[in-house]
């Protein structure tokens, strides 16, 4: 059994973070003893998944969908297949985007216009 503070400690994630993810309910509610809350080891696998969901961008909501309902007997692979291309297609609109940005940036870094009307005018094209 693992106090709050050890599983903050092994896993590097702030105890305030595992309180937030137990009331998102992305974690189960830890027992109590004493007052304190006290997770099984098997937490530790739990938030492993949850932090490489995390690190793929994907958000609170997308994860709990990841990480509950198995009683549906959705496999685990089926789900982070469905949500990983959701998010592959999100991400590549978003490189879409900062493309766009980066050439906006180039062209004003290039900039050598006397003043703010003909910059814009090299702008708009």
């Amino acid at each position: 059994m693992l106090t709050i503070g050890e599983v903050a400690k092994r896993t590097g994630i702030a105890a305030s973070a595992l309180r937030y993810y137990e009331r998102e309910g992305l974690i189960p509610r830890a027992d109590r003893k004493g007052g304190k809350r006290i997770y099984g080891d098997d937490i530790l696998d739990r938030l492993a998944l949850l932090t490489a969901a995390k690190a793929a961008g994907f958000s609170v909501s997308e994860i709990r969908t990841l990480l509950s309902g198995f009683a549906r007997r959705t496999p685990p692979g089926t789900r982070w297949r469905k949500l990983a291309a959701r998010k592959r297609a999100e991400l590549d609109a978003r490189l879409g985007e900062i493309e766009q940005m980066k050439r906006v940036l180039d062209v004003a870094t290039r900039c050598e216009c006397p003043t703010l009307e003909e910059c814009s005018r090299v702008i708009r094209g």
